[in-house]
Formats: C-alpha cells, structure tokens, sequence
C-alpha cells in the first residue's frame, strides 16, 4: 500500500513537472493578452474577433511586428524541443562531453552534431534581422556581426544546457554547447552576406 501511494505521488508530481515550463510560458503571455484586453475595454463576447484582427493589423502595416514574430516563434520551437518538451533525466551529467562526430560511441551514424549547428543558424540570421540596429548598428561590419552572433547565440545556448542541467530535462553536453555556439557564428555570417547583398547599392 505505500508503494502504491508512493508511486502515485512520484507519477503525479512528475506528471506535473513536466509541462510547468510551457505552462508558466503560455500564462505569461495570456497575462499580456489579458491586461492589453483590459486597457481597451474590450469586452468577453468580442474577445477572440479582437484579439485577431489587432494581431493581424499588427503583423500587416508593421515590419517590426513579424520580425520580432518569426524570431519569437522559431526560439519557442528550440526551447520545446531543447527544454519545454523533454522527458525527466535522472542523471542530466551522464554523458558531459556528449558527441562530437558522425559516429556514436557504438558506431551507429548520429546526425545529433549537425542538427545543433544547423538548428541556430536560423535563429542568429533571425536575432540580426529583428535586431539589427540594436545590436549592430546603422553599418553592421563582419567581425561586429559574427561576434555579437557568437556571443548571443552562446549565451542562450549555456542558458538552455543549464536549465536541463537544473531541472532534469535532458543531458548536459558541452559538444551541444560547442555546436549551437558554432551554428551561431555561421548564422552571423549568412546574415551578414545577405545584409551586404541587400545595401550592396547603398
């Protein structure tokens, strides 16, 4: 019997645990929505009509607006498939070094590797976009851009890697760390070719 209540506390909790990090996520921004409703008086029965047309106004005349959209909705899908939507590790430091090749430790082909670099190479090229006067001035150069994309993307990146570590979710791996760093200075990059593509008259 107190096995049972034991294990039907442990799968409760655990049940619990895991969406916490959406839950808190998505209530956050229902606030947002809420006091924005509040401030204009909008009323209950026109709530979701008016949610949707100030969204899609927003998103129509202004540049900023989907800028900071896609940036935000592409760091929500790396953040659930990094954090938000992992199973509970008992032992995020299991394997700290994590992979660095094509190869696991059985020799079984692993893409993990490439799909890090490749994950945050968006993400930076998206930071610069919405970004860009912010962190890079009115006449980005090539050591600036691929400095601030290094550096940005490596701290997001530690903070992801820490938070598995804190809260079970997922492995800590510094080859991870390394690779999402990595995809950051080549998104600096292509970011940067493309801004120069785009002034190149200017």
């Amino acid at each position: 019997m107190e096995n049972i209540i034991r294990n039907i506390i442990k799968n409760v909790l655990t049940a619990l645990y895991q969406p916490f990090g959406a839950a808190v996520l998505l209530a956050f921004v229902a606030m947002f929505v809420f006091i924005y409703a509040k401030e204009h008086n909008w009323k209950k029965k026109d709530l979701i009509k008016n949610i949707c047309l100030t969204w899609f106004s927003y998103f129509k005349k202004s540049c900023e607006f989907r800028r900071a959209f896609l940036l935000i909705f592409y760091s929500t899908m790396i953040l659930f498939r990094t954090i938000l939507n992992r199973d509970i590790w008992f032992d995020p430091l299991s394997d700290v070094m994590g992979g660095w090749g094509l190869y696991d430790a059985d020799g079984n082909l692993t893409t993990e590797a490439i799909e890090n670099l490749m994950l945050f190479i968006p993400f930076a090229v998206l930071l610069l976009w919405a970004f860009r006067k912010e962190l890079l001035g009115d006449k980005p150069g090539l050591k600036k851009t691929m400095w601030v994309a290094t550096k940005t993307v490596g701290i997001f990146s530690f903070v992801i890697e820490f938070s598995q570590l804190l809260f079970h979710l997922g492995t800590f791996q510094i080859s991870d760390l390394v690779y999402n760093t990595l995809g950051g200075t080549v998104g600096g990059l292509a970011y940067y070719i493309i801004y120069k593509f785009r002034h190149r008259n200017g």
